[in-house]
């Protein structure tokens, strides 16, 4: 598993629906579009922080895909904000791990660069609508309260 180091190639199937978010600055974040944000409730339980890194546990909310790359420095004024892809949107990932026999099921993120169909300790995104052209097409479900085996 490896965490994006550059912007996620995504497709948009019918219409984005987006949202502002501010960027949670206790620690500095590079982010890429694609990066799932979550609020991590032992750390900030207002603004939103990039998935990868994070043990994520009960009660942390998925709150959408990073729609644009963002940066910000550790104990900056918590201004920046990011716009991100929320729920109902249709949001397809370059993957080979779902199909299309997968339709309907739950889909979580287990770093920002690989989904899986197994719950763990990383955020459930929604769930699949269909695998078409090698892009595995997820309704986004946020926010969304984890809950972690």
């Amino acid at each position: 598993m490896t965490a994006l180091s550059a912007d996620a190639n995504l497709r948009v199937l019918g219409e984005a629906f987006t949202e502002a978010f501010l960027l949670d600055t206790s620690g500095a974040q590079t982010l890429y579009k694609g990066v799932p944000m979550v609020i991590d409730q032992s750390v900030d339980t207002v603004n939103v922080h990039g998935a990868d890194g994070l043990t994520l546990v009960d009660g942390d909310v998925f709150m959408g895909i990073a729609a644009e790359g963002k940066a910000v420095a550790s104990g900056a004024a918590e201004t920046t904000e990011i716009e991100c892809y929320v729920g109902p949107t249709i949001l397809g990932f370059k993957s080979a791990v779902l199909t299309n026999a997968d339709c309907g099921k739950s889909v979580y993120m287990s770093d920002s660069n690989t989904l899986t169909a197994s719950n763990g300790a990383y955020p459930r995104i929604g769930k699949l609508y269909k695998v078409a052209d090698g892009y595995a097409f997820v309704t986004l479900d946020s926010p969304y309260v984890l809950d972690v085996p």
